[in-house]
C-alpha cells in the first residue's frame, strides 16, 4: 500500500477498490480451480486411456534402423537402432545401444582390460537422422510386421531397459554390441523366431573375416586387429552370430518369416532408404595378404642377410636400426598379447598364436642390436641362443598349421616374420666371440 493514501475520502476509495479487486481475484481463483479440475479430469481420462493403447500395441509401429559405416574408425562397423512410432502420443523415438562415454571414470583402463560399460539411450528419431545424414552415412529403415502384442512387449522391454538402473551393460565387440543387443530384443519379442531361423545356417564367415573386411579402409588398424585376435575369432559363425554386424542383422531380418493365423508372413513389411550416403561400402572379403607378405618377408630377409654379411660402415648402421626397431616391436607386441591373454577379459585375444612370432624374448636381444653398429661388435653367446630360440618358435608356428589344435588364421604373419627372424639370427651368428667385426 502506498504511504500517500492518508485522507478519509482516499481511504474509502481505497477500501472500495480493495473490495473490488478482492472480488475479482476470488472470481479468477474460483475460475482457475474449476478449469484445473476439469483439465485434471480430462488428463486423468487421457492417462487412463493411454496405457491401454500402449499395452495392446495397436498404436505402435516398430522399425529396424540400419546405419551404414562412417568415416571414423569406431563407426566402421555401422549401427542399428529400433524405432518405435507411437501414433497415440504422436512421437517417434529411436532406442540405441552401444553408447559410450570417454569421460567415464577409468574408461581407458576398463577398455584395456575388456571390462567396458556401455549403455542404451532413447533419442528423438529426427535428431539421429540429422546427425547421420550430416556424416554422409547410408540410412535404411525396415518396418517390422509385428503383431500388436509383440510390438507392445518389445516397447515395454525397451522402456524397462532404458531406465538408468538397467541401461548399462558389459560390452563385447562380437557378442554384446549395438547390433546384438537389438537382435536379442527383437528375438525376445518374437518368441525366439529370429534365433530359430538363423542358428546353424552360415555362409562360412568368421569373426576375424568380418572384422577385417569392415576395417579394410583403415589398413593400420586392420593389421593391428588381425595381430591381436586369437583363435576364437576364427570359428565359423552362423547367421545369428554374424548379426553382430549391423548390415548382417538387416539382411537376416529380411529373410525371417513369422507364423500367423493366416499362414506365414515376412518379418519385414516395407523397406526404404532414408539416405543413400556417400561413403563407400566395405568389401565383401578382406584383402588376402599371404602372397604379398611372403614376398615382403623374403625380400627383407635377403636384404638383412646381405647387410649382415657385408659388415661395412654403410651397412652396420641400417642393420642396427632395423634390428633394434624390429626386436622392440616383436618384444613389446608379445608382452601386449600376454597381457590380453592373462590380464584382460578380451577372450577373443586369448591363446594368440602370434606369440610364437612376437616373442617377449626379443626384448633380450635389443641391447646387442643397439651397439651392433660398432666395428668390433661381438654379441654374447646367450644372445645368439635366444635369437635361434626365437627362430625355432617362429618355425614351429609354420609347422603348427598342419596340426588340428592350431586353427588360427595367421599364415600371412608367419611368412612375414619368419624370414626376418632367420636373417637376424644368421647375422648375429656370423660374428664369433673373439673375432673382430
Amino acid at each position: 500500500m502506498s504511504r500517500t493514501l492518508g485522507l478519509p475520502l482516499r481511504r474509502r476509495k481505497s477500501r472500495a477498490r480493495r473490495q473490488t479487486l478482492a472480488g475479482i481475484g476470488l472470481g479468477v481463483l474460483l475460475t482457475a480451480l474449476v478449469l484445473l479440475l476439469v483439465s485434471g479430469h480430462a488428463s486423468a481420462q487421457a492417462l487412463a486411456a493411454q496405457p491401454a493403447a500402449d499395452t495392446d500395441g495397436s498404436n505402435l509401429e516398430v522399425s529396424l534402423l540400419t546405419i551404414g559405416p562412417g568415416e571414423i574408425f569406431f563407426e566402421r562397423f555401422g549401427h542399428n537402432a529400433i524405432v518405435v512410432r507411437n501414433r497415440a502420443r504422436g512421437e517417434t523415438v529411436a532406442y540405441n545401444y552401444g553408447i559410450f562415454d570417454l569421460e567415464q571414470g577409468d574408461f581407458l583402463v576398463n577398455f584395456a582390460r575388456g571390462r567396458m560399460r556401455y549403455r542404451m539411450a532413447v533419442d528423438e528419431l529426427d535428431d539421429d537422422l540429422a546427425m547421420y545424414k550430416d556424416e554422409g552415412r547410408e540410412i535404411v529403415e525396415q518396418r517390422l510386421n509385428l503383431a500388436p502384442e509383440q510390438a507392445a512387449e518389445l516397447t515395454r522391454f525397451l522402456d524397462w531397459n532404458a531406465r538408468p538402473e538397467n541401461a548399462f551393460y558389459r560390452y563385447d565387440y562380437f557378442t554384446a554390441n549395438c547390433s546384438t543387443r537389438v537382435r536379442d530384443a527383437l528375438d525376445h519379442a518374437l518368441g525366439g523366431a529370429l534365433h530359430a531361423q538363423s542358428e546353424g545356417r552360415s555362409r562360412g564367415y568368421t569373426y576375424r573375416l568380418d572384422a577385417l573386411r569392415l576395417m579394410a579402409p583403415e589398413p593400420v588398424l586392420m593389421l593391428l586387429i588381425d595381430l591381436g585376435l586369437g583363435p576364437y575369432a576364427d570359428q565359423r559363425i552362423d547367421f545369428w552370430q554374424e548379426s553382430f554386424v549391423p548390415a548382417s542383422l538387416s539382411t537376416l531380418a529380411s529373410r525371417i518369416s513369422l507364423q500367423t493365423p493366416n499362414g506365414s508372413t515376412p518379418l519385414i513389411g516395407e523397406s526404404r532408404t532414408v539416405n543413400a550416403g556417400n561413403i563407400a561400402a566395405p568389401p565383401v572379403l578382406p584383402p588376402d595378404l599371404r602372397w604379398p607378405f611372403l614376398i615382403l618377408g623374403v625380400a627383407l630377409g635377403a636384404i638383412l642377410l646381405w647387410f649382415g654379411r657385408r659388415r661395412s660402415a654403410a651397412t652396420r648402421i641400417p642393420l642396427a636400426v632395423f634390428a633394434t626397431v624390429f626386436e622392440l616391436f616383436c618384444g613389446i607386441g608379445g608382452c601386449l598379447l600376454l597381457f590380453l591373454w592373462f590380464g584382460s577379459d578380451h577372450y577373443s585375444a586369448w591363446r594368440n598364436e602370434n606369440l610364437l612370432l612376437l616373442s617377449p624374448l626379443c626384448l633380450l636381444l635389443v641391447p646387442s642390436w643397439l651397439i651392433s653398429a660398432r666395428a668390433r661388435w661381438q654379441p654374447p653367446r646367450w644372445h645368439r641362443l635366444i635369437a635361434w630360440t626365437v627362430v625355432g618358435l617362429a618355425a614351429f608356428a609354420l609347422f603348427s598349421k598342419i596340426l588340428p589344435w592350431f586353427a588360427q588364421a595367421n599364415l600371412q604373419w608367419i611368412v612375414l616374420f619368419l624370414p626376418m627372424h632367420v636373417a637376424l639370427a644368421i647375422s648375429m651368428a656370423r660374428i664369433q666371440p673373439g673375432r673382430a667385426g
